[in-house]
């Protein structure tokens, strides 16, 4: 579980060549910004156009920096390895599929500002949006227009109100992942469940979600929650709350630095209960910060393990990642399927005669109500707790195995 992406040789948003291992990972993400704006800028669109080279145009806001930066990168060169393969293959019906990607420091203010000037360029759809407040921040935006947005990475509960025509999911809600991680508990007895959460909108969406879901299982409400800042490691005040109510388990929303800083000070503490994180929480970050200290933590995640080389998508995503020095990652794989998913959107959109506009776009995405991408089924219309399914519990061995 190597932290790769950090300091491996990426071709960031279509820059050709390997850049210097040396430099650090800042200045890689701001070459490779500059380098994406220049090949996806809108007069290079238009220029396209008038050649007649068919093109599918994807806009993208994902932390690159900040707090997420390691979950963001991740999860988007996943998606770049798989429309690199597509388009090395002259993508689907001669089209290719091209992405602009924006840094928005984890930074929902940020996110919504990328998102109206890629939809004021032209982007065909939003695509990858990484974080709650962001997700939310987007979808707003989206909101006049009607520009799709597929894929959003731990979007809000609201967002995945099938009444909202333009907006389509690979990952399951956060409440399917509350009611995987609730029934879980309530299989070991365990009834005295805590909370642990960041103080922004995914920590407070986590929490709604666990409530909901306790209250839906017929199980005893939690016995205490407690919130800290964004992937900071300042936890005392939170620890001090959650031992007072003496839980038997905590679920914890939060990214991986708060919440490896928490697992650690509870545990010289004196806690020896069950500590439960969700998907949000990036696994391998989360093990470089814990080390041996993670051994018997229960992450939740949607998306089968990258090492799953018997599933035929996680084989595929393996073929192409074996060709850089990239290492395999739960974010990255999800990456991957996302931008598996919408190849096979665009598939459809030209299988049945339409356009690969909005319109023809939207009308495929609608009908993948059960699509199996290489032996893992995803519904992009799910209702709620129509993807627990998908929801795997996995743990981690001292030593960095994940195990089932």
């Amino acid at each position: 579980m190597r932290r790769t992406w950090h300091h491996t040789c990426l071709a960031f948003l279509y820059l050709k060549g390997c850049m210097n291992l040396n430099r650090n990972r800042r200045q890689l993400v701001l070459g490779a910004l500059s380098a994406g704006a220049a090949v996806a800028s809108p007069a290079l669109w238009a220029q396209a156009g008038k050649a007649g080279r068919k093109v599918v145009v994807l806009g993208q806001s994902v932390p690159l920096s900040s707090a997420a930066d390691q979950i963001g990168l991740a999860y988007f060169n996943g998606a770049k390895l798989c429309f690199d393969a597509l388009n090395a293959r002259n993508g689907l019906g001669g089209y290719k599929v091209e992405v602009k990607a924006l840094d928005d420091g984890y930074d929902a203010r940020r996110a919504a500002a990328n998102a109206k000037a890629l939809i004021e360029q032209g982007v065909d759809a939003l695509f990858g949006f990484a974080g709650t407040a962001s997700c939310d921040a987007a979808y707003a935006v989206t909101k006049p227009s009607g520009t799709l947005l597929f894929a959003p990475f731990a979007a809000s509960d609201a967002l995945h109100d099938p009444a909202l025509s333009n907006v389509f999911h690979v990952r399951p809600a956060l409440a399917d992942e509350a009611y995987k991680v609730a029934r879980h508990c309530a299989t070991l007895n365990q009834d005295r469940i805590a909370v642990f959460a960041e103080d922004d909108a995914m920590g407070r969406a986590g929490l709604a979600a666990i409530n909901q879901a306790l209250l839906d299982l017929k199980r005893p409400p939690i016995v205490a929650s407690a919130l800290s800042g964004v992937n900071s490691d300042k936890v005392d005040a939170a620890v001090a709350e959650l031992l007072k109510a003496r839980p038997q388990a905590i679920i914890q929303v939060s990214l991986f630095n708060a919440a490896a800083a928490f697992i650690r000070k509870m545990r010289l503490s004196g806690y020896g209960g069950q500590f439960l994180t969700f998907s949000v929480v990036g696994i391998d970050p989360l093990f470089t910060a814990l080390g041996k200290e993670i051994g018997g933590i229960v992450v939740s995640q949607v998306v089968p393990s990258p090492r799953s080389s018997g599933l035929p998508i996680v084989k595929e995503y393996l073929d192409v990642l074996n060709q850089t020095d990239q290492a395999p990652s739960y974010e990255s794989v999800e990456g991957y399927i996302a931008a598996r998913c919408f190849a096979e959107g665009l598939r459809r959109s030209l299988a049945d005669g339409s356009r690969p506009d909005r319109a023809g776009l939207q009308k495929a995405f609608a009908s993948m109500t059960d699509y199996d991408a290489g032996g893992f089924r995803i519904n992009l219309r799910a209702r709620k707790y129509e993807s627990v399914r998908a929801v795997d519990l996995v743990s981690i061995t001292p030593d960095g195995r994940v195990v089932r």
